[in-house]
């Protein structure tokens, strides 16, 4: 069985050099599949057309798309979020949507922990004053001008107990870190202490988010969240930008409230030119790069063509809302 016809409407979120990745293995699941870098809000009900299945990243699926395009019977989110999605709109359209699970788990992990290595060894910050020079001129052996820190004994508080922050706990115990859990759910056999959110924000040492964006989660990083924590404690955001009120942390920054913080998502992307957290002092600001290793967009790919699969076969993976389902005619 084939679809009739699949549209990727963001394709060059998937790959930013041509050689990467082909979009090409889809290709035999239906009798055409058209490919568009970018799509633009206005430009999202041409290009999907007549199409019956979509697969995107961040292109919005509103109500308004849904009943513009009566021909779409599936929607695969090239993504674990899929806030993008009306997702009562496409139900109501008979519409199933996936999304593409933990593809991203041990990326997201391995940069929380480059953020890490990151503060408390400044390798950055040396190897640039070792190339301006400051290193030959120093007057001992070792030149350390820069306080550097041992992660072991630090506390880091996870907002989140999904498999992101699940593998983020693990990884952090074995560099001999205690670690205090905050989750929406208390999890069973969980080898942490398990606390309230604000006492992880006033016990952290590090705080990092691995929680989804919802109603429950807007803006939880604020002012009021932010005078608990410790005046050297480090904020760590690799989940989604809205989760934090960016005004109340770049004003928590420059006024020292808090020491540093690592954002690798914003609540406008791309980033604005008039972003608080731009010029926020101790602010390190990644391009949403948490996902980006080529073996996870590789694992992404395959996950999205899985699922495709499976609601072909009538027996759909991942999927993130409830209707009926059958194979397709």
């Amino acid at each position: 069985m084939r679809a009739k016809r699949i549209v990727f409407l963001d394709w060059a979120t998937m790959a930013y050099h041509s050689e990467e990745l082909s979009w090409r293995r889809f290709a035999p699941l239906a009798s055409s599949v058209d490919v568009f870098a970018a799509t633009a809000p206005e430009e999202t009900v041409s290009h999907i057309g007549n199409a019956d299945v979509v697969i995107c990243n961040k292109v919005l699926l509103t109500k308004e798309v849904f009943d513009a395009c009566p021909n779409i019977r599936y929607v695969g989110i090239l993504a674990t979020g899929f806030n993008n999605v009306d997702l009562e709109a496409a139900t109501a359209h008979g519409v199933t949507v996936c999304n593409a699970g933990s593809y991203s788990t041990d990326a997201v992990a391995q940069l929380v922990f480059a953020y890490l290595f990151d503060y408390c060894q400044r390798v950055s910050l040396y190897a640039m004053e070792t190339r301006l020079g400051r290193w030959e001129s120093a007057p001992t052996f070792s030149y350390f001008p820069y306080p550097t820190a041992e992660l072991r004994g630090k506390t880091l508080g996870i907002i989140g107990y999904g498999h992101i922050g699940k593998r983020v706990a693990e990884i952090a115990s074995v560099l001999g870190m205690r670690v205090i859990i905050a989750t929406r759910t208390k999890p069973e056999n969980c080898p942490y202490p398990v606390m309230d959110t604000d006492a992880v924000f006033a016990g952290s040492d590090f705080l990092t988010l691995h929680c989804p964006l919802n109603s429950g989660t807007e803006h939880l990083v604020c002012k009021k969240t932010l005078s608990l924590m410790k005046e050297t404690a480090v904020l760590i955001n690799t989940s989604r930008g809205g989760t934090v009120c960016e005004p109340d942390l770049a004003d928590a920054l420059n006024n020292d409230m808090i020491a540093a913080a690592y954002v690798d998502v914003l609540d406008k992307e791309p980033m604005r030119a008039d972003t608080p957290l731009k010029t926020a002092k101790n602010c390190v600001i990644t391009p949403h790069i948490g996902w980006t290793p080529l073996e996870t967009r590789r694992r992404l790919l395959e996950i999205t063509e899985d699922n495709l699969h499976g609601w072909m076969n009538g027996n759909p993976q991942h999927q993130v809302n409830r209707i009926p389902e059958a194979p397709m005619d």
